[in-house]
């Protein structure tokens, strides 16, 4: 099993401190940073500053916005940061939310597992330097009756095949995911629940497309935080527990809350969004079950990481993508060393 990073998104206050994070884990081995976007810092900006100033770590976003880019802007982009970065990018794409596709990029969230579909297609089609034509729901290339003629792109990519990852959560996406990609980006993965929320709907969509899960990267993100006292460190988690599983999207569509109910806390999942919408924050942050943090974060010292690496390996996780916690850099930097530490001590290294 191999580490990642995960540096979330730019300009929250630790803009400097997430290069020198980016730059700790390229010398200790790690084999990708991956960086994030919603309406604040855009990820390829940030991945290729990140990539100028590392020697062989992958950068990866984590993920570009389908509703941000049409799909040949992307391929462009990818093929561009393949090429500055020496063969390094991996192409991390999601549909983002409904309040954010259709409050700030205007885009309508409606079938999102066709437009996925097509996306992909698209993006494929164009990083492949073919002339590019397409004729689907979502997408016409060229646009009938006009000027338009299928062009193809003139800059090459440093690899052939550049990796494809979709962030997927609900079962009918994580099938796609596995029919379609090259690996998956979760969120909230618990390895007791990882079989019965994502890796049969992956397995399954790899059967679909006559493929085995071999080569197929399972690449979950996980909360890190070290130290001996477990419940004090997940309680560090229970604000952004509560935000994603109470606050991220709408009473009717939320999918880390619907998450969370599959995992087995649908009684609790309700009161934490209940809570947070009504405005207690608070309150929604105390709602949430110490086990649900436990179970979705690496939490403790060394050695207990360490078994909990083993369990996500067992439960088919190839690349574990770490998210240090740290009021300070030298905090998030000790952690960061820590989850180094505990994957040579799991043996999984």
């Amino acid at each position: 099993m191999r580490l990642g990073i995960n540096l979330g998104y730019w300009g929250a206050g630790m803009d400097g401190d997430n290069l020198a994070v980016a730059q700790e884990a390229d010398r200790l081995g790690y084999d990708v940073c991956w960086v994030a976007e919603a309406y604040g810092s855009d990820a390829p900006t940030v991945l290729s500053w990140v990539a100028a100033r590392t020697e062989s770590i992958d950068v990866g976003s984590a993920i570009m916005q389908i509703p941000a880019r049409q799909p040949a802007m992307t391929a462009m982009t990818a093929a561009t940061l393949d090429s500055l970065s020496g063969g390094r990018f991996r192409l991390g794409l999601g549909v983002s939310g409904p309040q954010v596709s259709e409050g700030w990029y205007g885009v309508k969230f409606d079938k999102p597992l066709s437009r996925t579909r097509e996306y992909v297609e698209i993006v494929r089609r164009a990083m492949s330097r073919e002339r590019l034509s397409y004729e689907g729901q979502h997408w016409t290339l060229p646009l009938p009756d006009g000027p338009g003629k299928p062009i193809k792109l003139t800059v090459h990519p440093q690899r052939e095949h550049i990796p494809l990852y979709i962030a997927a959560i609900g079962p009918k996406n994580l099938e796609q995911t596995g029919e379609i990609a090259d690996g998956a980006l979760l969120i909230f993965p618990s390895a007791e629940h990882l079989e019965d929320t994502a890796m049969k709907y992956l397995r399954a969509g790899r059967e679909k497309a006559g493929l085995t899960m071999e080569g197929f990267d399972v690449c979950p993100t996980l909360p890190l935080a070290v130290g001996d006292d477990v419940n004090g460190l997940a309680d560090i988690f229970r604000p952004y527990t509560a935000l994603y599983v109470g606050g991220m999207g709408s009473r009717k569509q939320n999918f880390y809350n619907q998450l969370a109910q599959r995992m087995g806390y649908e009684k609790e999942a309700a009161e934490i969004q209940d809570k947070y919408l009504s405005g207690d924050k608070n309150g929604a942050a105390a709602a949430v079950p110490h086990q649900l943090i436990d179970q979705t974060a690496l939490l403790g010292p060394v050695e207990r990481i360490a078994e909990r690496m083993q369990a996500y390996a067992a439960a088919g996780v190839t690349t574990l993508t770490l998210a240090p916690a740290g009021f300070t850099l030298e905090e998030r930097l000790t952690a960061l060393r820590a989850g180094t530490e505990a994957l040579e001590r799991s043996g999984l290294a």
